[in-house]
């Protein structure tokens, strides 16, 4: 069976955080829960395109509950009191979409010292949902986390996880290079949540999701960091010529957060032209992010970087 958004359940009563929210993928799953009745956080950094998405899924959808959370991922100090504020907010969460990040900048770092597309993509998002966990396991029905990933993920065949540390990563900086390790982590972590889960008998479940070639601002604003680039400007031409639009990009996502009885450790993404585009299905990894010990090491890396630990 097709998978479509008019199978995604009746969300009334739950609540949901979406990271990335201002645009393109977070925009579009931010847009859809509030359809189906969710009362929806849109979490960002850019307040103001906050603010301007809230508006636009009001004209949609006049009963939306939103709030907004700056959140700024590369900064773990801002990770922390974002954190609280949910915690403030919220007496549970049943849905988190792990999904803001950076594609292919130059060398950049966070405020925290780490290469910024691993810091950004994964370990903001590690530290984030173990802050806010105690949200999310008082759901009493099961919370889901939803992590996107990326088919580049394939790319990176391990993480050297001295990117993870004070040091940092000695190698020569490529920047998609850097961006597939930080995909891999996003379901390495996916995985090893999921594990760690069920050993404790948790009623979480963790689940990935991946859009295939959406055209969203991502592709053009990591390239373009630091002034215009040839990289972006070509980005731009595949957006309006080859890429899917955001909204069907964002399918395999709300499949991954919605569909009822999907098992944990689920990877959704396009069903059609390699996975570049087309309705969602369940789609497989790279053997590297099945990887147990890889994932188990990550984990522990990821624990010494940011100082947060799953209770």
């Amino acid at each position: 069976m097709t998978w479509r958004t008019d199978q995604i359940p009746d969300l009334t009563g739950a609540w949901a955080l979406v990271t990335g929210a201002s645009s393109g993928l977070g925009q579009q799953v931010s847009l859809e829960l509030a359809r189906h009745g969710a009362s929806v956080m849109l979490a960002g950094r850019d307040e103001e395109g906050l603010r301007t998405r809230a508006a636009s899924i009001r004209k949609d959808v006049p009963s939306a509950d939103l709030r907004t959370l700056r959140l700024d991922l590369a900064d773990l100090s801002q990770v922390r009191r974002a954190a609280e504020e949910v915690l403030d907010s919220y007496e549970q969460l049943d849905l988190l979409f792990a999904n803001g990040g950076v594609m292919a900048p130059p060398q950049r770092r966070t405020a925290d010292g780490f290469e910024l597309q691993i810091g950004t993509n994964h370990l903001g998002h590690f530290a984030f949902t173990g802050l806010v966990l105690p949200a999310l396991l008082a759901t009493p029905h099961g919370a889901r986390v939803v992590v996107t990933s990326s088919y580049a993920h394939r790319v990176a065949k391990t993480i050297d996880l001295s990117s993870l540390t004070p040091g940092g990563d000695h190698r020569p900086y490529q920047r998609w290079r850097s961006y597939g390790e930080s995909k891999l982590a996003n379901l390495l972590f996916m995985l090893e949540l999921q594990r760690r889960s069920m050993a404790s008998d948790l009623s979480l479940t963790s689940v990935a999701a991946h859009p295939g070639y959406a055209a969203t601002d991502l592709q053009e604003s990591g390239p373009a960091m630091g002034g215009a680039t040839m990289g972006s400007r070509a980005f731009a031409v595949l957006n309006r010529t080859v890429a899917q639009p955001a909204e069907h990009g964002a399918w395999p996502l709300l499949m991954a957060g919605t569909q009822p009885g999907l098992p944990g450790g689920s990877y959704v993404g396009p069903g059609a032209m390699f996975e570049q585009r087309g309705r969602p299905r369940l789609v497989g990894m790279s053997s590297a992010a099945s990887d147990p010990a890889l994932a188990s090491r990550l984990w522990e890396a990821s624990e010494a970087a940011t100082g947060v630990r799953f209770p």
